[in-house]
């Protein structure tokens, strides 16, 4: 496998995922994050990699069930849409149980994502923003699609660096709670939606 001079990288954002794990890391209690601004942060560590495609996905509540946070996340992914051209997002409703929000098809969708891109060479880098252990059965899948293809791919895992380690089977790329500052998103998508109120339980 000849590696690349210049790799392409696509972010996959695991929205509701990465934003749990950097509230048990670092305490945030509110998804302030800017997706864009860490894909070009994480991105630019590396001189030769290039970010090609930003992805972004998570589940959202009915407007009839919460129409605050339904609105909250419209227009916040709307946003990063209209503000970068390499943005593109997959959102599904959030099904309800025990006065609890879950998601569900979320975890497939991306795994999906990930090896069709793989297999159609979207990507020389995948740089996943998500702690699911799950993913390690992707990474694998992704590594038997190089040898298959016989082309240079990784799977990298991005990760608060309190957790200490990042999906087994990738690379791994922590994030400081400095950088992850650096990359606050300061729009107010909703001015009546409380910080302490949380996007799922």
């Amino acid at each position: 496998m000849i590696e690349p001079k210049l790799k392409r990288v696509v972010t996959f954002f695991d929205i509701q995922n990465f934003y749990l794990t950097s509230k048990n890391a670092w305490g945030c209690s509110y998804p302030d994050f800017d997706p864009v601004a860490l894909s070009i942060l994480t991105t630019s560590k590396h001189a030769d990699w290039k970010l090609t495609g930003i992805k972004l996905y998570t589940g959202i509540h009915s407007i009839e069930k919460n129409e605050r946070w339904h609105k909250f996340w419209t227009n916040k992914l709307n946003f990063h849409k209209e503000k970068d051209s390499r943005v593109s997002f997959y959102t599904t409703l959030l099904h309800y149980s025990g006065g609890c929000a879950h998601e569900k098809g979320i975890d497939i969708r991306i795994a999906l994502d990930l090896v069709r891109m793989a297999r159609t060479n979207d990507y020389d880098i995948a740089l996943l923003f998500s702690s699911d252990s799950d993913f390690c059965e992707v990474a694998g899948e992704i590594r038997a699609i190089a040898k298959e293809k016989d082309r240079w791919i990784k799977i990298v895992s991005v990760f608060p660096d309190a957790l200490k380690r990042g999906i087994d089977k990738t690379d791994w790329l922590p994030l400081s709670k400095d950088e992850y500052d650096k990359c606050t998103d300061t729009n107010n998508y909703l001015t009546d939606i409380p910080v302490t109120e949380q996007p799922l339980c």
